[in-house]
């Protein structure tokens, strides 16, 4: 029997994550992949799924219960094995089938997790799926008068790796010799990153690229800085142009360059934003809500149409499927494409980052200097008891109306010369900071006046 308040605490605003055995174990995958099904059978969607797993030590057994709960409704599995959350968008997108991807992302080694897809990657959320499957577990099973599913397996990473090359019109395998760190943090870059880059020419380092869900090196999440630290001391050592981290499910991707610095995703962001308004003028670009403000300038400078977005990828996917935009990006390292069924993927990102150096005799740095115009102080976590009564310890400190407050997620407050946001995290117990002001002094002393709340 599945317990409500666990299921309330583990089906978050865009995904499923929790500890595995006592939140996500057999019993709930299989209630899970059941009533995914159920809920794809009123969708009208086709009724076979696709099943995708992280290389975490309990994800083949959960995604296993899952198949058979999907099987059990008479919907048909294709396993695709071992793959990155994009790959497993790639599988959705490219054979029109739903999907599920077993993955805690960045998460420590004891969680787990499922991210939904309808075909074409389409996302599901909390208000587009996750709550009807939620309250259908709750409700228990209803007997099905049909035959069993059946399942199959199918090895789609070579098609993976040549999509993604053919969406650039450039020859990976001459011109610029490239330097390249790696780090795939024992995640699943390890596994997507070998095919990719023994097409590139030029010298690859590989960091940590054995597939290991206890992470023994440093956790796959390369949003904390300590976890960069080998990457950055390895492009110092190998004198690299560009060096690249993936998260565990290698669905984001952050940079390192030439002087061991990391890249602001919100740079990254601009930058692709720049070569894709080359190609389609006057197309719209989306941007998160804790972006730097320098993103929606630029796009706007280069002829393209801004929108914000709150933060997280069924929200932004909605929003691109909705406007019709060719890009997102987010400053937590996730970029999403519209010739990508609207999906993220780190490796993309990643090759952009790549054609650019490519197609270009400057570094790194140099590339990218004209999209770093303010100071950010990165996103920082807070934990808090009391998630209501913190965010308006911050909103009596700056009220209104000397300042503008925006809700469109969490509070975000600005001022002529800066801006804060602070939210809820979608997928652990914390507050999120982000602070941008125009100059580095007053970016440290708003972002000091809000950690002094809270000790």
């Amino acid at each position: 029997m599945i317990k409500v308040e666990v299921a309330e605490r583990i089906i978050k605003a865009y995904d499923i994550r929790g500890l595995v055995g006592s939140e996500i174990n057999e019993e709930f995958c299989f209630a899970t992949g059941s009533a995914f099904a159920r809920f794809l059978e009123l969708e009208r969607e086709p009724s076979t799924i696709l099943i995708g797993e992280d290389m975490r030590p309990s994800s083949q057994s959960l995604a296993t219960a899952f198949s058979d709960g999907v099987m059990s409704q008479g919907f048909d599995v294709i396993r695709i094995g071992l793959a990155s959350t994009d790959q497993l968008y790639f599988a959705s997108g490219s054979l029109n089938f739903p999907g599920a991807m077993f993955t805690a992302s960045h998460n420590p080694a004891q969680y787990n997790g499922i991210k939904l897809c309808k075909s074409g990657a389409r996302p599901v959320g909390q208000d587009s799926g996750l709550n009807w499957i939620k309250n259908s577990i709750l409700s228990g099973m209803p007997i099905v008068n049909r035959p069993p599913g059946i399942e199959r397996s199918e090895d789609l990473l070579d098609k993976y790796v040549d999509y993604l090359f053919s969406l650039f019109d450039l020859d990976f395998s001459t011109g610029r010799e490239l330097n390249i760190v790696i780090d795939a943090g024992n995640g699943m870059a390890g596994h997507t990153a070998p095919e990719v880059f023994k097409r590139i020419s030029g010298r690859k380092t590989e960091l940590f690229f054995e597939l290991d869900g206890n992470f023994p090196n440093h956790e796959a999440n390369p949003i904390d800085p300590k976890n960069l630290r080998d990457l950055q001391k390895t492009v110092l050592k190998k004198r690299a142009d560009i060096g690249l981290a993936f998260d565990g499910d290698a669905d984001r991707c952050f940079l390192i360059d030439e002087n061991g610095a990391l890249v602001s995703p919100s740079a990254l962001t601009a930058l692709i934003a720049s070569i894709e308004l080359e190609k389609d003028p006057g197309a719209k670009i989306i941007y998160n809500l804790i972006s730097s403000k320098a993103v929606p300038e630029i796009i706007e400078e280069q002829g393209g149409v801004a929108l914000r977005s709150r933060v997280g990828h069924s929200f932004i996917k909605k929003l691109m499927a909705d406007s019709g935009a060719i890009f997102g990006g987010e400053h937590s390292g996730h970029f999403y494409f519209a010739k990508f069924w609207c999906a993220d993927s780190g490796m993309l990102a990643a090759l952009y980052a790549l054609a650019a150096l490519k197609n270009s005799d400057k570094n790194l740095s140099e590339i990218l200097q004209p999209f770093n115009r303010y100071s950010q102080s990165g996103e920082i976590n807070i934990e808090v008891t009391d998630v209501g009564e913190a965010i308006a310890k911050v909103r009596i400190l700056f009220p209104t109306p000397d300042f503008e407050h925006d809700e469109l997620d969490g509070v975000t407050i600005s001022s002529q010369a800066w801006w804060l946001n602070l939210r809820p995290s979608n997928t652990e117990p914390l507050l999120r900071l982000n602070v941008e002001a125009d100059k580095l002094a007053d970016m440290e002393k708003i972002r000091d006046r809000v950690l002094d709340l809270f000790g």
